[in-house]
């Protein structure tokens, strides 16, 4: 197909992780002016370890130059052992579950799509999109601290609490479904005494830990609204009192993981929680990735980010920047793809909420064929799509 050229089309993202750059790298080829605003200071570094798994994912990436890259930088992927008490081995669940075809870890993953896009667009960070008015010509966005501008486009690539959801379409309430556990990431580094990476259940609370290169993961299961979590959003000491309390008296080492939260690098809590919004699109703002459909920590996140920025960036191109075509087309071919994250729920599986769905869980990995049923389901998901041949870039990757 012959290159399609958005010369003169502005477009701002917000948000800075995986969806918001991998949109970047696209428009930007493809000849747009990009700005990207990120409310944090700068990168988020750590995280925990994201995968990419079948053609379609394969496909996106080796198309934007980026596979020999993320193999680089991968974790390798590895067996985590679950184990009780005492620290003797239940079962194992084995990388390649886990891991999908290639293993990064987020913060990794962030920086390659950043060092791909820096020279090419511009990036705001530290500042969020504050008001987004339509007009005949544009989109006019104030923001918390730089000076308002007006752009062709604007998309909300910022995550589970996009601001440019909130204010295009309205309160996150309205929106977002807390589906009832909490989770955690902190790089604590190593835990004496533990080897390789382990993960320990009590009834609706897990931990897990993996050494001095992975970050402890918690998922446990919570009573506390949204509004709760919404009131200590911005402080970590407060988030890092509530896992504290919903991990006392908990078994193992568990308590020396906690100990080590307080000033431990890459903190982060959450709810699992769904989007279920009707339309992504309105007028000239449009989402995408986890503000449009949502995180469920089903492993599935990542790769629809990815997808998705293909898709909506292709789309635009093939419409030579109509966007009430492109969005329309986007919203087609992603709906369909991004079901899983309106069926998953991670929750219960890492962190049962009982004993016999702890067992239940376990035995899955101790039973092969249904063990490899479940990982032909996700080979299936993570393909549910006809990847178009969009116009090529106009720039080589």
């Amino acid at each position: 197909m012959t290159n399609t050229d958005l010369t003169g089309t502005t477009v701002l993202i917000s948000g800075a992780s995986i969806a918001g750059p991998a949109l970047a790298w696209w428009l930007t080829r493809y000849g747009a002016t990009v700005t990207v605003v990120e409310r944090a200071p700068g990168l988020r570094t750590g995280g925990q370890a994201v995968d990419f798994k079948g053609a379609v994912h394969r496909a996106v990436l080796d198309r934007m130059g980026l596979w020999d890259e993320i193999e680089r930088r991968s974790t390798g992927g590895h067996d985590q052992t679950v184990i009780d008490a005492d620290g003797r081995p239940i079962t194992v669940i084995p990388g390649d579950f886990t891991g999908g075809d290639v293993e990064i870890r987020r913060g990794d993953l962030a920086a390659i799509l950043y060092e791909r896009t820096v020279e090419d667009c511009a990036y705001l960070f530290g500042d969020t999109v504050t008001s987004l008015t339509e007009t005949a010509g544009g989109v006019h966005v104030t923001f918390r601290d730089a000076a308002p501008r007006t752009f062709d486009l604007v998309v909300g690539a910022d995550g589970i609490h996009s601001a440019v959801r909130r204010v295009t379409f309205g309160p996150e309430a309205d929106y977002v479904r807390h589906l009832g556990f909490h989770y955690a990431l902190a790089d604590v580094g190593e835990i004496e005494g533990t080897a390789g990476a382990v993960m320990y259940n009590e009834r609706g609370r897990m931990c897990a830990v993996g050494g001095p290169k992975a970050p402890a993961f918690f998922v446990f299961a919570t009573t506390d609204t949204a509004a709760q979590l919404d009131a200590v959003r911005d402080d970590a000491p407060a988030q890092q009192r509530m896992l504290a309390d919903a991990y006392q008296g908990a078994g193992w080492r568990v308590g020396d993981v906690v100990e080590k939260l307080p000033g431990s690098a890459g903190f982060y809590l959450d709810s699992i929680s769904q989007v279920r919004i009707d339309r992504w699109s309105s007028g000239r703002i449009v989402l995408l990735g986890d503000s449009a459909w949502g995180n469920t920590l089903g492993g599935f996140g990542t790769g629809l980010a990815v997808v998705g920025a293909y898709v909506l960036a292709g789309e635009l191109s093939a419409a030579r920047g109509d966007h009430e075509v492109a969005f329309a087309e986007y919203e087609e071919v992603m709906r369909r793809y991004a079901k899983i994250a309106k069926k998953g729920n991670a929750g219960p599986f890492l962190a049962p909420r009982t004993r016999h769905g702890m067992w239940v869980r376990n035995a899955l990995f101790r039973f092969r064929p249904m063990l490899w049923l479940m990982m032909r389901m996700t080979d299936d998901f993570a393909t549910d799509v006809d990847l178009r041949d969009y116009p090529a870039p106009r720039t080589a990757a």
